[in-house]
């Protein structure tokens, strides 16, 4: 009776760990459906960050501002007047976007998943973004990953300048007509990261976050150093009349930074904080 109350059990314990591994394998395989196959971002820092996090094979089509990294499936669709017809024809199972608006409904009554991804006024917003793109897609290990180098990195960067640069004078150009970005946006937090002063600041009599400063209020403001987002050079800085006096030009602490890079709140403001490291430790 022994032997066979033990052969019964044996046989038990056999059949209730296949059904375990066979409901394990029902229950990962329907997770893994669930994740999206058929991407379409609409967004260039979303398809930065789903590149960044691993899910880019997801990835079917991208918007024409999507121009990172190239091996993107870029497009001519818009991610600014989106085309919801052209969108649907990629037969998307997911759409990121940056920008709402009426054809978030329309997408979603054509059974399409849409999740947007807004403009990250903070780092930690960011953050919180590649982690819930990782987390929709399916790679949010990685996605985790990621965040945790990006905020060391940072970290890295920031000590990297010494204590004596950490209160210089930063104006931001954004255009040639002198629109700036003030510490309130996600640029300027940047720089706060560092201890810059953003003479944007008290130049935002709107409260807009993006001012149009005039030539005389930055001779004033005298800046110890200049980021160009612009296209502009260093050399064009200093032909400027009466720019040659200011401080960020007489100590060569002029940069060109990539536009794009600038501005996105994606896993590239890593190179944007380094460029700036970069020119604030000039001698």
């Amino acid at each position: 009776m022994h032997r066979l109350a033990l052969a019964f059990l044996t046989a038990l314990g056999v059949a209730l760990a296949a059904v375990s591994l066979s409901a394990a394998a029902h229950e990962q395989s329907r997770q893994t459906r669930a994740y999206p196959s058929r991407i379409v971002s609409l967004s260039p820092t979303g398809t930065e960050d789903l590149f960044a996090i691993g899910a880019g094979k997801q990835v079917v089509a991208v918007d024409a501002d999507s121009n990172y990294p190239k091996t993107a499936p870029r497009t001519s669709l818009s991610g600014i007047t989106p085309n919801v017809e052209a969108i649907a024809n990629y037969h998307p199972d997911l759409v990121v976007i940056s920008n709402g608006g009426a054809f978030v409904q329309q997408l979603e009554g054509l059974g399409i998943r849409v999740v947007a991804e807004p403009a990250s006024q903070t780092i930690i917003g960011a953050y919180s973004e590649i982690k819930n793109l990782g987390r929709i897609t399916g790679h949010l290990p990685a996605a985790q990953k990621l965040v945790t180098s990006m905020a060391g990195q940072l970290r890295a960067i920031v000590r990297s300048v010494p204590k004596s640069r950490r209160h210089l004078r930063v104006f931001h150009e954004l255009d040639p007509t002198y629109y700036s970005a003030t510490s309130s946006t996600f640029i300027g937090r940047i720089y706060a990261l560092f201890g810059f002063r953003n003479i944007a600041d008290a130049g935002d009599k709107q409260h807009t976050g993006y001012p149009q400063l005039s030539a005389e209020y930055i001779l004033k403001a005298n800046p110890q150093l200049i980021v160009l987002a612009d296209g502009q050079t260093p050399a064009k800085v200093a032909a400027r009349p009466g720019w040659k006096t200011i401080a960020a030009v007489e100590q060569h602490r002029v940069v060109a930074v990539n536009a794009d890079i600038a501005s996105r709140w994606g896993p590239r403001i890593v190179q944007f904080a380094r460029a700036v490291a970069k020119i604030a430790r000039k001698d």
